[in-house]
């Protein structure tokens, strides 16, 4: 389900998420890069900029027909579409909290990586799960109390760490941010 007014809110500040991931990725011009959970492509705009094997993916075909840059693909992050270790470089904004298998989700990102590849994924400290999506469940479901049919996970870094216990993945570092709610995960691909 498209909603216009629903994704103008969530892209505003894009700058922000190119900050956080130049931070964390330090990207380089020939990195071939991944955005999971992309919408109609904002930020993955300003990383072409600097990044220009950039690409993005959603499962939302109304935002990907609708994106406002090339390299946009209509795709489940539970199951890319990619060779392995296709990727240099993955992140994601707000958007492993809604896929329903998230370890599935996660066995593709290793899957997907090169060795050495880091993935960045940035998800909500809710406290309870939902709490932080009522924006959301009212734009998209016209009920402010629907926020867990939204956030399908309340997640953490201990709870990712849990999840790839049995991968290639292991976690480099989390923070929190207070002022938004939300933790930045990093994680590498192990070279063996």
């Amino acid at each position: 389900m498209y909603n216009s007014r629903f994704y103008s809110f969530i892209q505003l500040d894009r700058k922000n998420h190119v900050d956080i991931v130049n931070r964390f990725l330090k990207p380089q011009a020939d990195n071939r890069i991944l955005e999971i959970g992309c919408g109609r492509g904002y930020t993955l705009k300003r990383v072409q900029k600097f990044a220009p094997q950039a690409i993005g993916i959603d499962v939302n075909g109304e935002a990907i027909r609708r994106g406002v840059v090339s390299g946009l693909y209509e795709m489940d992050a539970q199951k890319l579409e990619f060779p392995d270790e296709s990727f240099d470089k993955i992140y994601s904004f707000h958007t492993i909290e809604h896929i329903p298998d998230v370890r599935k989700a996660l066995n593709e990102i290793e899957r997907v990586l090169t060795p050495q590849g880091k993935a960045l994924l940035v998800y909500p400290a809710e406290p309870i799960r939902g709490l932080l999506a009522g924006f959301a469940a009212t734009a998209l479901l016209k009920n402010p109390l629907r926020g867990r049919d939204i956030h399908l996970h309340k997640l953490s870094p201990k709870i990712i760490e849990a999840l790839i216990i049995d991968s290639r993945l292991r976690h480099l570092e989390s923070e929190l941010s207070l002022f938004t709610p939300q933790y930045f995960t990093l994680l590498e691909k192990s070279a063996t």
